[in-house]
């Protein structure tokens, strides 16, 4: 996928979204759009994690799942299992690719960053 232009600076700002998500909390794709202005861009900010991995910046993708609390995005992370392994050893409790205790674990950027 080749990044427009414009999607450069929304690609940095989910970045440094994601930079903030704290160790043992996890988020929503969709939250993050929300919070960045663009409700209903839940995929761009998949693309923009997916990205972030491929130019090797330390972004703990990794804390971002879909709205249910399903690890979606760990077929783009090095291991099938690095994912869930990262969530882990933050002591995320997961099972069957999705994050125990979602609801009390999740991180709201609207309510976290007003």
């Amino acid at each position: 996928m080749e990044k427009k232009k414009d999607d450069y600076s929304f690609f940095e700002n989910v970045f440094e979204v994601v930079k903030l998500i704290p160790v043992g909390r996890v988020t929503s794709y969709g939250a993050i759009a929300e919070y960045l202005g663009s409700k209903g861009s839940a995929r761009m900010v998949g693309w923009a994690l997916i990205s972030s991995h491929i130019q090797n910046k330390n972004i703990p993708a990794y804390r971002v799942v879909n709205r249910n609390g399903m690890l979606t995005g760990k077929q783009h992370f090095a291991t099938p299992n690095a994912m869930q392994e990262n969530l882990e050893r933050e002591g995320i409790k997961v099972e069957n690719d999705q994050v125990v205790d979602f609801k009390n674990l999740f991180w709201d950027p609207r309510k976290e960053l007003a």
